[in-house]
């Protein structure tokens, strides 16, 4: 953390906490980044956004504490207190991961070989001159609707602007972090360098079983985390103990997986040359806990029957990424369809991350389940079922739109 004094200073809960959300999420996106690629300085960037977050979570604990004034308030502000925190934990879990890849700790080929299926693909490109993408806004791209792929951040003149939006204009020079599906960034890389090729990094071949099951327990793990925060927010914004109780699941299958994990590591150790070579696996999955461990802590007023406060649901809906819950309309694109078949994440950039099947519908009856957590491409869709996803303000009412009948 930067030794930089912070004071109090008068600024609004709701802006504090909108820029936590967006700072903890990006760290998630850069520090996994930063090991695939195996990034030095994607790297020594989450450690700076790391100290960011510091200097926010000191600062919304302070106008947290100047706001309580009763018993009441107290009540109200302790699960908005207990999400600064669970930011917090992100940002250090990141920042812990990034630094296996700043320190050299290594990680074995296993392990870079299945994390791109399990990050989506993000690049970094600077703008070059003659790139069709300089001096124009975000809106002008609309690259989102085009490709399915969005600008996450950009640092300009060593400053980041963490959250681009329609009236952000690119600049020659801008270093700007584009992530999405690995068609669509072979193009944007393409225009946006005035031309280089983007070549994804060859996945090595591992032979060693007990390590890649190893491995393959983190990418869930992973995987799981992530989701694990995205409801954890959904269920403080929709106020919904059942989105709340899909986040205790998936903090337990994450603690289960962590057993395996450290199950088929000590088998594997026995049959590396260098069991050292399998500290950075061991440091990634303990930080991969970490964060699964937040996104319950995120949810854990809902789950103890606290209100969400009124603030919280403001700074996510206000956030880069905000969650949306819409209902699907007999007669709609989504009525009868599949998530891949409608191109939901390339046409609106949204990202559907649970479903709830109208209660007693086939479909339920069918899955043993009225909620599907990560759907696929190949999941159905129908009239009744609430979609609950996850995007920018402007993919969300195309998102939205396409949910209702007309």
């Amino acid at each position: 953390m930067s030794g930089d004094e912070v004071a109090y200073e008068p600024v609004s809960v709701k802006a504090i906490l909108a820029e936590m959300k967006d700072t903890a999420e990006l760290l998630i996106d850069l520090s996994y980044s930063a090991v695939l690629l195996g990034s030095d300085e994607v790297a020594a960037e989450v450690l700076e956004l790391e100290a960011q977050m510091d200097v926010l979570q000191l600062r919304a604990r302070m106008s947290l504490l100047m706001a309580a004034r009763s018993t009441e308030d107290a009540e109200a502000l302790a699960p908005v207190l207990g999400m600064v925190g669970a930011a917090e934990k992100i940002s250090d879990a990141a920042g812990d991961i990034a630094k296996v890849v700043l320190e050299d700790i290594g990680l074995p080929d296993a392990m870079r070989a299945a994390l791109p299926e399990a990050v989506e693909t993000l690049v970094r490109a600077t703008i070059s001159p003659d790139s069709p993408f300089a001096g124009e806004t975000m809106a002008t791209l609309n690259l989102e609707t085009e490709t399915g792929v969005r600008a996450i951040a950009v640092r300009r003149q060593g400053d980041w602007l963490l959250n681009p939006d329609a009236e952000t204009a690119l600049r020659a020079g801008d270093v700007v972090l584009f992530r999405g599906p690995e068609e669509g960034i072979l193009d944007v890389y393409r225009d946006a360098t005035g031309g280089e090729t983007y070549e994804p990094p060859e996945p090595p071949e591992s032979e060693l079983t007990d390590l890649e099951r190893a491995v393959d327990s983190i990418v869930l793990m992973k995987d799981m985390g992530e989701l694990a925060v995205d409801l954890a927010y959904g269920a403080v914004l929709f106020d919904s103990q059942d989105v709340a109780e899909e986040v205790v699941e998936l903090e337990a299958e994450v603690d289960a997986l962590q057993s395996r994990f450290e199950a088929w590591t000590l088998q594997a150790a026995g049959r590396v040359e260098d069991p050292v070579s399998l500290r950075g696996l061991v440091h990634l999955a303990r930080s991969t806990e970490v964060i699964s461990d937040a996104a319950l802590e995120i949810s854990e007023g809902v789950l103890r029957g606290l209100s969400t406060h009124p603030v919280v649901a403001e700074a996510v809906q206000e956030s880069d990424e905000i969650i949306v819950r819409v209902a699907v309309e007999s007669g709609s694109a989504f009525d009868g369809t599949t998530i891949g078949a409608e191109q939901v994440k390339t046409e609106t950039g949204m990202r559907v991350i649970a479903i709830r099947r109208a209660a007693g519908s086939e479909r339920a009856t069918r899955e043993g389940s009225d909620w599907v957590v990560s759907p696929s491409a190949a999941t159905t869709l129908g009239s009744g079922d609430v979609l609950i996803a996850k995007g920018t303000r402007s993919g969300a009412e195309r998102f939205t739109a396409l949910a209702k009948a007309g």
